[in-house]
């Protein structure tokens, strides 16, 4: 299927189709039609003689400066490649193509003044797998992401460089092989092209995807840990959410009561008069609150990822309809950097809440289990240090979660004197989605020890099938042996969404 780019109704779900499993896009005939009546307004402006930043004039504090006509063009030439500042690893193949398509998309939206050949351009690009280098480090988030889309206009104008069927080349051969003709810059298309939040939006929007995942698959994580710790699920009663009605709670309480129905584990407890646990440690009784408050973040993510896939985010903007150029200030990254750093509490409070349930799974104080979940504790050390590694990971997280939107220094002559710092933002989420990956799966492997050594009690029916999915990659743990790769295996298994599908 081709995804058609207007501009205006581009879903995340498509993102992740056109991203990550490669159908390609393609310019609407209607998106078609206001890029031209916009790139008029440009030409018709140009040939006033009237002066309007970034067509005319110089760049940031440089706009005093008049450009004649004879140099526009160059003008924007000169543009990309002054502003291809890049340092660092490069972005990768799956973030770039990201960043491809949602500029594409903010282009088709018929507000910036460029030719429909720019935005076909890039389809293209995508289509061929012509992927520009774009390091990752140099954009401090207003004016948009300057230097990472440089890199990439770079390559549309047959410069730069880009990966090409697994090789490091140069952008104009890139382009070459992948017949494409490269881009000759009209006026306004280099800053166009540069002016955007394409690069955070691309590294939020994936992880947002990522992040999803994780959430499904932490509710799963929790409805074994609760028949592990032979939890009581009064505090997963739907009464309770419903009277704090916060929808991720409640869906957090349905997910949990979906997994553990027919637990015998919870039938062998329910009654008993030694059973002294009316209410549990707030790792499981406040799941719901803590599961739930991620959620509702999440989602409040997705709603501001999606209005900006379908924003024009450069400057100026050009209103057709009216003939207008006008210069604001929609390219700040402000919104996005915000959202990173309510992601990255969410994935802090995600793992940081984990942890605490698989110390009291292998926690012989806690958990009325053998001491680290081994049937000989002192010859055998069991799961003792995996949730070292937990409280590692979830420690980590901690620092990352510093917020990043409250920061800002002054670039570009002070003309930019307040910035968002949304790439920083967004970059640090790769890492922390990889650490609670990793702290989920640790809890999955406790979680099905702990069960192994309630049975023959068997938990939940659809909470069963989840543990015996772990099971297939990973054996349950008698002697001693080396955990690293039974955690690798059940991370595999978190990240292709394998645990979350019992809960989607």
């Amino acid at each position: 299927m081709t995804i058609t780019l207007t501009g205006n109704n581009l879903t995340l779900d498509e993102f992740a189709r056109a991203v990550r499993a490669g159908e390609p896009a393609a310019l609407d005939d209607a998106a078609r039609a206001r890029m031209i009546a916009s790139r008029q307004v440009i030409e018709r402006l140009v040939e006033s003689d009237k002066t309007a930043y970034g067509v005319n004039t110089g760049f940031g504090e440089l706009a005093r400066v008049r450009i004649p006509a004879a140099d526009i063009r160059q003008l924007q030439r000169n543009l990309v490649r002054s502003h291809a500042v890049g340092v660092g690893e490069p972005l990768s193949a799956e973030e770039t193509r990201a960043m491809i398509l949602l500029r594409a998309n903010a282009l088709a939206k018929g507000l910036s003044g460029a030719r429909p050949a720019v935005v076909e351009t890039l389809c293209a690009m995508l289509a061929q797998g012509v992927l520009p280098v774009i390091p990752a480090q140099g954009s401090v988030g207003a004016s948009g992401d300057l230097a990472p889309l440089a890199h990439l206009a770079l390559v549309a104008i047959g410069e730069g460089e880009a990966m090409y069927r697994g090789e490091r080349i140069s952008g104009a051969e890139a382009m070459r092989r992948a017949g494409i003709p490269p881009l000759e810059l009209e006026a306004k298309e280099g800053l166009a092209l540069l002016n955007g939040t394409q690069g955070m939006l691309a590294l939020l929007a994936l992880g947002l995807l990522d992040a999803e995942v994780l959430a499904d698959t932490a509710d799963v994580a929790l409805a074994l840990s609760l028949d592990a710790l032979r939890g009581t699920p009064a505090a997963f009663d739907e009464r309770i959410a419903r009277a704090r009605p916060h929808p991720g709670a409640l869906r957090v309480v349905r997910n949990v009561a979906q997994l553990v129905r027919g637990s015998q584990i919870r039938e062998s407890h329910r009654d008993s008069k030694h059973d002294l646990r009316v209410q549990d440690a707030y790792s499981l009784r406040c799941a719901p609150q803590v599961h739930g408050a991620v959620r509702d973040a999440l989602r409040e993510i997705r709603r501001v990822a999606e209005i900006e896939m379908n924003s024009a985010t450069d400057n100026p903007l050009v209103f057709a309809e009216q003939g207008d150029v006008v210069s604001g200030g929609n390219f700040h990254g402000q919104p996005l950097a915000m959202a990173a750093d309510q992601m990255a509490v969410a994935l802090a409070t995600l793992s940081g809440i984990s942890e605490r349930r698989i110390d009291r799974m292998t926690n012989p104080h806690a958990s009325l289990l053998p001491a680290f979940l081994t049937e000989h504790p002192g010859l055998h050390s069991g799961f003792m240090m995996v949730q070292v590694t937990a409280a590692a990971l979830a420690s980590e997280n901690k620092a990352l979660a510093a917020p990043h939107s409250v920061d800002s220094i002054p670039t570009s002559g002070d003309q930019e004197d307040y910035v968002s710092m949304g790439m920083g933002a967004a970059r640090r989420l790769g890492r922390m989605l990889e650490n609670t990956g990793n702290v989920l799966a640790i809890e999955l492997l406790v979680a099905c020890q702990a069960i192994d050594l309630l049975a023959p009690l068997a938990t939940g029916i659809e909470a069963e099938k989840a543990r015996q999915l772990v099971r297939s990659v990973a054996e349950h743990y008698g002697p001693d042996r080396p955990h690293a790769p039974d955690i690798a295996a059940v991370s595999a298994l978190v990240s292709a969404g394998k645990i979350a599908a019992f809960v989607r």
